[in-house]
């Protein structure tokens, strides 16, 4: 897909266009460029988020509703981003996202509870990354992912939450090879189950 039109980033999107450039086309105003960039991001976050906002704190607001606040944060805020390599931008994406979410998490729990429609509902508060991994592991694997260092973290979100291959870390890090990316992402996998498990 050409970077006009294609939502996923990829080695030779971002060869054409980088994200950089786009954030710099952004910040003069361009229009078109910041739909590129909406565009190039808007598929990979929802993904991300998909199933992350639990059921119970869905009403109102979405994941698509949340991603797209998220997008026109990142925006608005652009004159303060300052990207150190391609894959900075999409882990700062991330990380206003995951704050969005937790937000309507919290938005919810302090509002009255609804009446329940019968006594033999089950609760859906958690949502499915939680029934999978369990509410602590989450919590700890956010906590441990925050200890390390920019490029390890970005590495692991770019593999493993939003499933970038090797190739295409190491494009957005801009390491050498695929080789240099998976060593990198091996490494910080390594650090990552470290600080879980201490």
């Amino acid at each position: 897909m050409s970077p006009q039109t294609g939502p996923e980033p990829n080695p030779e999107t971002l060869d054409l266009e980088s994200t950089a450039t786009l954030l710099l086309q952004v910040r003069q105003g361009n229009v078109a460029a910041r739909e590129r960039l909406v565009s190039r991001y808007l598929g990979p976050l929802e993904r991300w988020a998909h199933g992350r906002l639990p059921s119970s704190a869905r009403d109102l607001a979405e994941t698509s509703d949340l991603v797209q606040v998220t997008l026109l944060k990142a925006l608005n805020q652009v004159g303060t981003f300052e990207p150190r390599h391609e894959g900075a931008f999409l882990a700062y994406l991330r990380r206003i996202l995951w704050n969005e979410i937790r937000g309507e998490i919290r938005r919810v729990g302090r509002r009255p509870k609804r009446q329940p429609l019968s006594d033999d509902l089950v609760d859906g508060a958690r949502s499915p990354l939680d029934q999978a991994i369990g509410r602590e592991a989450v919590l700890a694997y956010e906590k441990a992912l925050s200890e390390l260092d920019e490029e390890e973290r970005e590495g692991i979100i770019l593999r493993f939450e939003f499933g970038f291959t090797h190739r295409e870390v190491a494009v957005a890090l801009g390491r050498s090879s695929p080789d240099a990316a998976r060593m990198l992402v091996t490494r910080a996998v390594m650090r990552l189950s470290e600080k879980m498990h201490v």
